[in-house]
């Protein structure tokens, strides 16, 4: 069994629902997903590789225009990564998605965690709207908002 679980001790209960409201308002000019996963320790030397992992768990690989996000927290090991489906990757570019840590970091660094992943969602919903702009006749939510907690 995979170890997600739903519990909520990573943040204040209005730190978390700013969180998932970043989520629904990003999605909501895009046909992209946002997915934000938050555990404890990275097990992993590079976090972009757990975040890979977590990816590939929670089977975003399976939306429509390969458009989905995960934005990853190891909150403990000080870690953070954004992995990005073919689709928007591609499309933004390797230079977009090093600012956006850049400016995920500097919220981190001030130990303003939750509105960093606010402001790093809302981001990587700017570029997810730009490619992958939202299409009122076709488009569902693929994906949960909700954040998913790690061990």
């Amino acid at each position: 069994m995979w170890p997600f679980s739903r519990k909520k001790e990573f943040f204040s209960k209005e730190e978390n629902d700013l969180i998932v409201q970043a989520i629904r308002d990003a999605e909501k000019q895009t046909s992209g997903e946002v997915r934000v996963f938050v555990e404890s320790r990275c097990k992993f030397v590079d976090p972009l590789d757990r975040a890979k992992e977590i990816f590939s768990h929670l089977k975003m690989e399976q939306t429509e225009y390969r458009n989905g996000v995960l934005f990853y927290v190891a909150v403990k090991d000080r870690q953070l990564a954004i992995f990005a489906d073919s689709g928007i990757h591609s499309a933004a570019g390797e230079k977009y998605w090093k600012e956006v840590v850049e400016n995920i970091i500097h919220f981190f660094n001030k130990e303003n965690y939750a509105t960093g992943i606010k402001e790093g969602v809302l981001k990587i919903g700017e570029a997810l709207a730009y490619h992958f702009p939202y299409d009122q006749k076709g488009d569902k939510n693929e994906l949960p908002d909700e954040i998913i907690f790690g061990k």
